[in-house]
């Protein structure tokens, strides 16, 4: 916002794409914390409650949508703001992403149907190159490219090599990624967890549980979801609920800090705050940008 802001005193438009994969969907205003009407602040905010939760939003659709975005925004004049802390999906977007074949559905239905620790040693055996890149909690990628590897025969790594579709080449890239201090920021989770109990939460579950959905949707699982459903079902307590919501928010941060350690070029910029986040200045980053 501040540098959408900063753009708008130089005569220039901002506008603010979305890069999470939870704000993506409509029925997550809350376990998402969408910014609001009020929060928008007359700023231009696109791909936010962009798909219904019936479907599921991958990297690959998200890049299309917004390399479409993004070359609407340069015919109108404007700066295309990417905001969100779903690393891949900027990946894919700047670098391509890999032709994979689709999966077999008994092969995708195997890999899934594994716990946790059996699928994370199964793929240190059949690619200890992509398990030794995962935190062995992170369920979703080491399904992916545990079934990739069975399906194909090719690891994940090498289909990746095969990458086509990137804007990186087409566009001038001022990256920033705000790495602030990690106690400040679980402590931030549990605040946040507890904010959305009292914002709507549980009403934006039950409104998702009676749509009847698939619960292997991105929707269903996204974080905050299946600790309130089972609040809802009366297998947990409410004390249990917000301890496993707050655990889940810090798990994910825990992913967030070690992929954007390891993936993103080692010359983008990164910001260290030991303060309130709301009070950084970031127009300093990205004075080249304002001053075009």
């Amino acid at each position: 916002m501040a540098l959408a802001q900063s753009l708008a005193d130089t005569g220039q438009r901002g506008v603010i794409i979305n890069a999470d994969s939870a704000q993506v969907y409509a029925d997550l205003r809350v376990l998402s914390a969408r910014p609001s009407d009020a929060e928008m602040a007359g700023i231009e905010h696109r791909l936010f409650g962009a798909w219904d939760g019936s479907q599921a939003c991958s990297a690959a659709a998200w890049a299309t949508r917004a390399r479409t975005e993004i070359a609407a925004c340069h015919a109108e004049g404007a700066v295309p703001i990417l905001v969100g802390g779903t690393g891949l999906y900027i990946k894919v977007l700047i670098e391509g992403i890999a032709p994979i074949p689709e999966i077999e559905p008994a092969v995708r239905a195997a890999v899934r149907a594994m716990d946790d620790d059996a699928a994370y040693k199964l793929l240190q055996i059949e690619d200890p190159e992509r398990a030794s890149e995962l935190d062995p909690g992170d369920r979703q990628r080491i399904a992916r490219a545990l079934e990739v590897k069975r399906s194909t025969g090719v690891t994940l790594g090498d289909w990746q090599l095969a990458k086509a579709g990137g804007i990186g080449d087409t566009v001038n890239l001022f990256p920033l990624i705000i790495e602030p201090e990690r106690a400040w920021l679980y402590e931030r989770c549990d605040a946040r967890f507890a904010a959305m109990l009292e914002s709507g939460a549980i009403e934006e579950v039950e409104a998702l549980l009676a749509r009847g959905l698939d619960p292997d949707l991105p929707v269903m699982r996204a974080i905050g979801v299946p600790e309130i459903a089972a609040y809802l079902a009366g297998t947990i307590d409410a004390e249990r609920m917000i301890a496993a919501g707050s655990q889940a928010t810090r798990n994910y941060a825990k992913r967030q800090f070690t992929w954007f350690r390891r993936q993103p070029p080692p010359e983008w910029a990164r910001l260290h705050p030991t303060w309130e986040y709301e009070s950084i200045d970031f127009t300093p980053h990205f004075a080249s940008l304002l001053r075009l």
